[in-house]
């Protein structure tokens, strides 16, 4: 139950409650004061009735001795010369009874309670017809603030679910002119995000700066490696530069990808010749198989460094034979090692991390690159491992329309 039937559901308890309660109270005192005056008329006349005849010897009103009709109950009291009253019901309807014992006789008359009666009914249908009313008005009075305020919410986690996604540029704004507990909450998240905006701005600027100033002394470094004499020393010094180099444009293409300094350059092409030549710089370990080919609109260009980087990184961390599928516009890369790790399936590719050991489990910046161009052209990337073993990237395209 969401929070607006809760805030409903719960004012319509208190209304109810409320209505039930002062409608009770209501009834009891109207009740309890036309008892009061009837008991009182009835005692009254029963007095004069009995002055008159003591006076006289004759009954006034409509007194009687030793009248049968008497409430058994009322009849013993007088008899033990007591004066009382007692409302009754019988075939005539409600009559307030009052009676008194005198030289060994039992005198009572009875005044008619009817229309008191009709008077209490009257009044418990109005009181019935008002709080229904008071009810219907208090809860669609709640049913509307608690939609203000669920609206408000929704809004905000709206909002927060699409920074959770990537977008930090996204903010909840005022949610509306109060400044209550949701406002306050809009503001935090706001605040959150500009914050984080502002630390994630900082980073990827810092890794720009970094590969940048990296990338002149590295290519230098290079240059000056191939002049060294050849010999096992040189060959070693000539792969840990190349290495680092590769590290480098790695880099500063993360900081592109994170920037969206560039846009794709989009254009219809065929899935089947397209990857043969993307994967004809792979070897022979890399196989591929076109089960339904399929026309579709993305960038060759950043394809070639998706499908690449996905194919590098099986052939790394896994074991041959890498497949290459092709099934409509749909592409998978399958290695038969043992499979991504957890935490890579759980939270996505993580910057730094590779398989090897020694560095931790996830994977590193080939995946990282493999995602932002894959997310930059549109097309969907899920990491999951092959129920018979070895690890499966799915890539997912938008067919030409």
């Amino acid at each position: 139950m969401n929070l607006r039937r809760q805030i409903a559901v719960t004012v319509a308890l208190v209304s109810c409650l409320v209505a039930l309660t002062v409608s009770l109270l209501v009834h009891q005192a109207y009740v309890q004061q036309h008892s009061n005056q009837a008991r009182s008329a009835a005692e009254n006349a029963l007095d004069a009735a009995l002055d008159g005849w003591s006076r006289t010897g004759a009954l006034a009103w409509n007194a009687k001795i030793d009248d049968p009709e008497l409430p058994p109950q009322l009849r013993q009291l007088a008899a033990e010369g007591r004066h009382g009253s007692m409302l009754a019901h019988g075939r005539e309807g409600a009559r307030m009874w009052a009676a008194a014992g005198s030289n060994g006789h039992v005198f009572s008359l009875w005044i008619d309670y009817s229309a008191d009666e009709k008077a209490i009914a009257a009044l418990d249908r109005s009181i019935l017809v008002s709080a229904a009313l008071s009810v219907v008005v208090t809860v669609l009075a709640g049913v509307l603030v608690a939609h203000r305020i669920s609206r408000r919410l929704r809004t905000a986690a709206r909002t927060a679910r699409t920074i959770a996604q990537g977008d930090l540029a996204a903010r909840i704004g005022p949610l509306g002119r109060s400044r209550d507990e949701v406002a306050e909450l809009a503001a935090a998240v706001d605040s959150m995000s500009a914050v984080l905006s502002s630390k994630l701005e900082n980073e990827q600027r810092f890794t720009a700066d970094v590969a940048h100033e990296l990338r002149t002394p590295l290519t230098g470094l290079l240059t000056a490696a191939e002049l060294l004499p050849p010999g096992r020393p040189t060959e070693l010094v000539q792969d840990r530069v190349r290495v680092l180099c590769a590290l480098t444009e790695d880099l500063l293409e993360v900081s592109r990808l994170d920037a969206g300094a560039e846009l794709p350059e989009l254009s219809p092409v065929t899935l089947g010749p397209l990857l043969k030549r993307i994967l004809a710089v792979a070897g022979p370990a890399v196989e591929l198989w076109i089960e339904a080919d399929a026309e579709v609109t993305t960038d060759p260009r950043r394809l070639d460094r998706v499908v690449g980087n996905l194919v590098a990184n099986a052939q790394r961390h896994g074991a041959p034979p890498v497949l290459v599928v092709v099934d409509g516009p749909t592409v998978t890369v399958r290695d038969h090692g043992p499979g991504y790790p957890a935490d890579v399936l759980e939270f996505g590719p993580q910057r730094f991390r590779t398989g090897a050991r020694e560095r931790g489990r996830g994977h590193g910046l080939g995946l990282t690159i493999a995602q932002g161009h894959a997310a930059a052209i549109g097309v969907g990337l899920r990491l999951t491992n092959h129920p018979d073993g070895g690890a499966l990237a799915e890539l997912t395209f938008r067919q030409k329309s």
